[in-house]
């Protein structure tokens, strides 16, 4: 097999994605001169296509090891693969497809287990109870992360009836009892030894002010910018705080050992080159 291989992440919007930061970094410490990591801009109408192209000559042509996939394909790409792992099939939801020897595409989910390591790295091993904010894509990733860290109760602070039912299902689903609040409790969160952010960027801003004085775990998603808000009045309180960058990169450890065959990827320079890019992006 040639040394040159390719690998990338797809999305839209993608351009702000730092998978290729990661990712050649660990390509980098591991001494593999040949792989190559880009980011193509794919929404899941093309995604069927860019799949079909990946093995025809022309732009896409190569030794393809893997893909990333963000929003909006961690459901779409599912009926272009040859297999799913459990993990992925939990959730409904790959991040990570492998092409093996043999012309097979496997999907499976880092996000879950990078979810958990995150958490263990800053000395989050088992709690009794958690709350989730928010009820989309990433909540039922935190939920199936929560099945495997979490013996008791979870929470979710959604918006709508209809995301609450989603979310009861989800729990249903993974093993997980799950409770449901309104959206204006939210701050009733900060009460677990856990709270796990999953929003977009502004939604919890107006929470802040509501940290206690003695918080226990905060799990805020969301990687640019950074800090957020909430995370500046968790971490000033004293109470640990797991980032995005955090999931981001310990899932793209599990990614870069996945599609490479080797371990273990380089945790430390990974992260070192996301933090650099992060401090770029912000001057």
């Amino acid at each position: 097999m040639s040394d040159d291989r390719r690998a990338a992440v797809l999305g839209s919007p993608i351009a702000h994605s730092l998978s290729p930061v990661l990712h050649r970094a660990a390509y980098a410490e591991l001494g593999l001169s040949g792989w190559t990591y880009g980011r193509f801009e794919v929404d899941e109408a093309a995604l069927p296509g860019f799949f079909e192209r990946l093995g025809t000559p022309g732009e896409l042509a190569g030794a393809w090891a893997g893909l990333s996939l963000t929003m909006p394909l961690k459901r779409a790409v599912i009926p272009l693969l040859d297999a799913v792992s459990d993990t992925a099939a939990s959730v409904e939801a790959v991040n990570t497809v492998v092409f093996t020897p043999d012309g097979r595409r496997l999907g499976d989910n880092t996000d879950i287990p990078g979810m958990v390591a995150a958490l263990r790295e800053r000395g989050v091993e088992r709690v009794e109870r958690a709350a989730v904010l928010g009820a989309g894509a990433t909540a039922s990733s935190a939920l199936a992360a929560l099945a495997l860290v979490c013996d008791g109760e979870v929470t979710a602070y959604v918006r709508s009836a209809e995301r609450a039912a989603e979310m009861r299902q989800w729990g249903e689903r993974l093993g997980v009892a799950v409770r449901t609040a309104d959206w204006e409790r939210a701050a009733e969160a900060f009460d677990a030894p856990l709270t796990i952010a999953t929003t977009p960027a502004g939604a919890t801003d107006a929470l802040a002010a509501a940290v206690p004085e003695r918080p226990g775990a905060l799990f805020d998603v969301l990687y640019d910018p950074w800090p957020t808000p909430l995370a500046a009045a968790w971490s000033a309180r004293g109470g640990a705080v797991v980032g995005g960058l955090d999931l981001l990169v310990h899932q793209a450890v599990l990614q870069v050992e996945q599609m490479t065959g080797r371990g273990p990827a380089p945790l430390a320079a990974m992260r070192a080159a996301g933090e650099a890019a992060l401090a770029a992006r912000a001057s």
